[in-house]
């Protein structure tokens, strides 16, 4: 059976129950964007050592992403398991705060190419966060995916900070538009 099936060919795809609804409408591009989220952070994992303590974390992210996108697409799944990753998130983000020294400036993305694909990954997630939360008005369920979400992406700007700290490449501050 070929990958393909021309059904897209008019803009349209189907969610689950058969419907088919604009490939533009607000769903399809939350489900998009946490698609787009899973592979970056696959490219992320890529480019981790299996030894790095996230490694295995992170391909348990990807899981929850899936789950993610399923719930979003309409086909469901049971959530509830995300409040439990918030708390793991929430432990490694204390325990790497202690090893960094505290923000008092913006700093740039980027360091080692890793830490700048963890950057990426942030700023897709949080992109895919304010896509869902134009959902929120119409399914209050979806507050523990925001959460999640929120959290993912403080939890990407803290790793990129160790990464190139690890790799001793220093923080660039934005110190604002000199005039």
């Amino acid at each position: 059976m070929p990958i393909y099936t021309k059904t897209g060919d008019d803009g349209t795809t189907a969610v689950f129950g058969g419907t088919r609804i604009s490939k533009g409408d607000p769903q399809v591009e939350a489900y998009g964007s946490i698609d787009e989220l899973t592979s970056i952070v696959g490219l992320v994992i890529a480019h981790l050592s299996k030894k790095d303590q996230l490694t295995k974390f992170f391909h348990t992210v990807q899981e929850d992403l899936m789950l993610i996108g399923s719930v979003l697409a309409g086909w469901g799944g049971n959530v509830d398991v995300l409040e439990k990753r918030v708390k793991q998130m929430e432990t490694y983000m204390d325990v790497f705060s202690k090893k960094l020294s505290p923000l008092t400036h913006f700093i740039l993305p980027g360091g080692s190419l890793t830490a700048s694909y963890v950057h990426v990954a942030r700023s897709v997630c949080r992109r895919a966060e304010r896509t869902i939360v134009r959902l929120t008005r119409n399914h209050i369920h979806y507050a523990i995916i925001v959460k999640y979400l929120n959290r993912l992406s403080d939890l990407f700007f803290v790793y990129a900070r160790v990464i190139n700290k690890k790799n001793r490449i220093k923080e660039l501050s934005w110190k604002g538009t000199k005039q």
